[in-house]
Order: structure tokens, then C-alpha cells, then sequence
């Protein structure tokens, strides 16, 4: 499971700062894979969509911060 959250992360990560290109000067790295509507960038899309559902889902158990531990102190 460490495995899927590791890799999850990175595309998210990968994923927000593909946004901040876009809002800052309107530039989208699924451009490097021949568009938005070629297949590869369409699949790369996809898996950070996925990737952010997952962290979505399993956030509180992985968080460290959010642990029912934390709010006692």
C-alpha cells in the first residue's frame, strides 16, 4: 500500500504543478505528449485523476497529522 501512496503522491504532485503552468503562463506538459487529445496524454490525465481519488480515500489513515493521536495534544 506505501507503494500506491508513493506513487500517487508523485502524480499528484506532477498534476498540481501541470496546473500552476497553466495558470501562470497558460502552458499544459500534456503538450510534450502531442496534445490534450492524444491517447498517452489522455492516459496520463486519467492516472492522476486516479491518483488524487486514492489520496482522497485514504488520507486520514495515512496522514500523520490527522491521527486521532494529534488532536489530544
Amino acid at each position: 500500500m506505501k507503494a500506491i501512496h508513493v506513487v500517487s503522491l508523485a502524480l499528484v504532485i506532477i498534476g498540481g504543478l501541470n496546473w500552476l503552468l497553466v495558470g501562470l503562463i497558460g502552458w499544459d506538459i500534456g503538450v510534450l505528449f502531442g496534445g490534450q487529445a492524444a491517447a498517452i496524454s489522455r492516459v496520463i490525465y486519467v492516472l492522476v485523476g486516479v491518483a488524487a481519488v486514492i489520496l482522497a480515500v485514504t488520507h486520514k489513515k495515512d496522514c500523520k497529522v490527522c491521527s486521532p493521536k494529534m488532536e489530544s495534544m
